[in-house]
């Protein structure tokens, strides 16, 4: 974008499994699993909210102009969803304490023109401080990114740059090592690789990517007929939906369902062997899976979904995700 050379990306068949000990493994997982329980605990209100097909668009193209690695990208959005989620409720805090006290409000206005004038700079930061997480490949330097606003109309300075940053940090309480899928999917592959899965992880693993770049930009349509199958009602109410939002966060239900879904693509012979494995490792019920591939593989491949090949009463699938997002909320 700058003039410089992009270097070349890091390379899928460089992606090794099975190197690790089984007692880190475990370890990991355990580790995993439990802050996946804490998030779908703690989930609530706006969360889930811009994760916007636009914006995550914005951030993996930007990502691969600067050449990061698919973990970078994710990283990214996580790290802006968290920031703009505490932007929203710290708006929502301060009409509530001024409508208490009998102050006079805030213009909205002037507040929604604020964050929408910063917000690519916010964005641009967001996926800085994701490069600076992967230290082990590369790190966005400042003038990239003032060269990259400045191609687009917006000038900073480098002490503009740095604050927007620190306001990140700040927001977050300097906690933007978040979790992402990819990380509970690779773990998952790992595992299934110890315990005899017919299908490669190293073969399961780029059809993975490309499903969950699938789910983080279809993220609205792919969870909409999640819940709509979950309710059977093709209208859910807005407290339907807000229970619904543990679901969304769940990333391990996320993970099994793009393993699920990739596993068919690559051997749908296999379909139900590694649904099984998935199931036995981390208890999340077969029906709950199948309906989370199938939702995936309906808005990608959309026919010889595992739904059809293997046919699952539709009211069983409904029943595992409501029990999901009631033992959620």
């Amino acid at each position: 974008m700058d003039g410089i050379v992009r270097p070349r990306l890091a390379s899928l068949s460089e992606f090794k499994f099975g190197a690790v000990a089984t007692e880190t493994i475990e370890d990991a997982l355990l580790h995993l699993a439990q802050q996946n329980e804490q998030a779908v605990q703690e989930s609530a209100g706006w969360m889930g909210s811009f994760r916007e097909t636009r914006i995550v668009e914005f951030v993996f193209l930007l990502s691969e102009q600067w050449c990061l690695e698919k973990s970078v990208s994710y990283q990214a959005v996580e790290i802006l969803e968290r920031f703009m989620v505490k932007q929203a409720e710290n708006i929502c805090r301060q009409a509530t304490i001024q409508l208490r006290d009998k102050k006079e409000p805030q213009n909205w206005r002037t507040l929604k023109e604020q964050l929408f004038n910063k917000f690519i700079l916010r964005l641009v930061s967001c996926v800085q401080l994701a490069s600076k997480l992967s230290f082990h490949y590369k790190i966005i330097s400042n003038i990239t990114v003032l060269n990259f606003l400045q191609a687009l109309g917006y000038l900073h300075t480098k002490e503009e740059l740095l604050e927007s940053e620190l306001d990140v940090l700040k927001s977050l309480n300097f906690q933007i090592n978040l979790p992402t899928p990819l990380a509970y999917v690779e773990m998952l592959l790992e595992v299934l690789g110890y315990n005899g899965c017919l299908v490669p992880a190293t073969q399961l693993h780029p059809t993975c990517l490309t499903l969950l770049d699938l789910v983080y930009l279809l993220h609205e349509p792919i969870y909409e007929s999640l819940l709509r199958a979950s309710i059977e009602n093709s209208t859910p109410s807005q407290l339907q939906g807000e229970k619904f939002v543990s679901v969304k966060e769940d990333f391990m239900l996320l993970a099994v369902g793009i393993i699920a879904a990739s596993a068919f693509i690559q051997n749908h012979a296999c379909w139900s062997q590694v649904v099984g494995h998935l199931q036995s490792i981390t208890g999340i019920a077969l029906e709950s899976i199948a309906a989370f591939s199938y939702a995936i593989l309906m808005h990608s491949v959309g026919a010889n979904t595992p739904g059809r090949q293997q046919p699952i009463p539709p009211y069983l699938a409904a029943r595992a995700l409501r029990a999901a997002a009631s033992s959620n909320t």
